[in-house]
């Protein structure tokens, strides 16, 4: 969920239809709602849509599964404009376009395609785009190096640096995986680009002169969703594939060494703050802790869904959203 002016966006399917919600953050009831046609499409989870909205400057943008791209007006829900990628011919890849919107400047980059393409965020026209083959699922990022400023796109086969005006190509690091699942989005430490995929393991970029070389490719981590937090040089992160074994870890960025790990809890995802670990089991428990490079110390927790839950919580003015695939949404007073 994102939220924003007391408002909280996102999206789910019913009968093969997907609904944009916007609702009050501060007691859930729906303020507005829009809804298109669209298939669920369940794979080893409930389906439906897989990208969180975007919410900038009174718009709200989103993207489904199979490349419907809406922008509405962030307080009356009213449709500004929607591109539809299909019709283009890009082709989506097995379980659906999954990156949220990135805004950059006028331009709505978006993870379609050979590497990305971007729409005019006025218009919904194509400004550029990288051919139409299959996407990976990560968002867009922004990375700065050597003054400049690049998108990274975490496409199907390669991690790829691209001009945000142009879409041109500044560079690309190879990462093939099986079923191309590049799912997480990249951590970006300085000069320094931290990528994993389950089927694969890790692997640390540096970008040198404009040019990536891998400071460390290893088997240290297997990263399926949530890409961890990078808190200082640790990264705190779920290892391994859903629905096998799987732990919670603590890695030396710079060195991929691993501190710790544990298998409690075993798989989820996590956000930070006041140095803090907000950590969502993918069985709907809710912890929080203390992490260092020595140990995890749980402060609380607490069961507060049921189902699968593999959305990151959201924190905001002091509340903590969550969600299940399945569509229950909470919203806890911390």
């Amino acid at each position: 969920m994102s939220v924003s002016l007391g408002r909280a966006y996102t999206m789910g399917n019913a009968d093969e239809k997907d609904t944009i919600w916007c609702l009050d953050a501060s007691n859930g009831k729906p303020i507005w709602q829009h809804t298109y046609s669209s298939a669920l499409n369940p794979q080893y989870y409930e389906g439906g849509p897989g990208a969180t909205p975007t919410v900038h400057d009174g718009r709200v943008f989103t993207i489904s599964k199979w490349g419907d791209v809406f922008c509405l007006d962030a307080e009356k829900g009213k449709v500004i404009w929607e591109h539809h990628l299909r019709e283009d011919g890009f082709h989506t890849n097995r379980w659906g376009f999954a990156g949220s919107p990135l805004i950059w400047k006028d331009l709505v980059i978006l993870n379609v395609g050979s590497s990305g393409v971007a729409l005019d965020s006025a218009t919904g026209r194509i400004a550029w785009m990288n051919g139409t083959n299959s996407a990976g699922y990560a968002s867009p990022l922004l990375f700065k190096s050597g003054g400049k400023e690049a998108v990274l796109i975490f496409a199907a086969k390669h991690l790829v640096a691209l001009d945000p005006q142009t879409g041109a190509e500044l560079w690309r690091f190879p990462w093939e995986t099986g079923y191309d699942t590049n799912n997480t989005d990249p951590i970006i430490d300085g000069d320094t680009i931290f990528i994993s995929s389950y089927s694969r393991g890790c692997a640390l970029v540096r970008v040198k002169d404009g040019k990536p070389e891998a400071v460390y490719d290893s088997k240290v981590l297997f990263n399926n969703l949530s890409p961890g937090i990078l808190v200082g040089d640790y990264l705190y992160v779920f290892n391994g594939e859903a629905k096998m074994k799987t732990d919670f870890r603590c890695i030396h960025l710079p060195t991929g060494e691993v501190k710790w790990q544990r298998d409690d809890p075993a798989f989820g995802s996590l956000i930070a703050a006041d140095g803090k670990l907000l950590l969502m089991s993918e069985k709907g428990e809710l912890l929080l802790a203390d992490a260092t490079p020595e140990g995890l110390k749980i402060l609380g927790r607490s069961q507060v869904l049921g189902g699968t839950c593999w959305t990151p919580p959201t924190l905001a003015n002091g509340r903590v959203f969550v969600r299940n695939a399945k569509g229950d949404l909470v919203c806890l007073q911390l």
